[in-house]
């Protein structure tokens, strides 16, 4: 009689099937929760944007128009209404992405239909105007 020790084949495939099941359960979990952290991330630019825009409001008495875009946080504009600027209205040279790395749109009072502005993620898709977007109006 042989005696032999160690794993039979059969033993060693269930080992790496549970292995590569437990690894796929985990990582579904990681991209969920990848997926929704840029969305909260993308909420809070938007947010920190806006309180951006309510400083701007408070020193010029108007929000930018369309045209002047969030960059008129950064920058005084080249274009439309003359603007009190003496400095940036929120942190930082540049406006920030969004979570997927994607510009936000702009929509001031002139096109916005109301008193109010509209700052606009396009989303994971990356496409404005569709069910994905977030918007400071949400």
């Amino acid at each position: 009689m042989r005696s032999s020790a160690g794993f039979t084949l059969i033993e060693i495939l269930v080992v790496v099937i549970i292995i590569g099941t437990i690894a796929s359960i985990v990582g579904i979990n990681i991209v969920k929760n990848l997926e929704e952290s840029r969305i909260q991330t993308t909420r809070i630019q938007i947010t920190s944007l806006g309180s951006g825009l309510k400083l701007f409001k408070i020193k010029n008495g108007f929000y930018p128009d369309t045209d002047q875009g969030l960059e008129a946080l950064i920058s005084a504009p080249s274009v439309g209404r003359e603007v009190k600027y003496s400095g940036g209205f929120i942190d930082g040279d540049k406006i920030p992405p969004d979570g997927w790395g994607n510009k936000f749109e702009y929509i001031g009072p002139d096109q916005a239909g109301s008193k109010s502005y509209e700052i606009i993620s396009s989303g994971p898709d990356g496409t404005l105007q569709t069910e994905d977007d977030i918007s400071s109006r949400d």
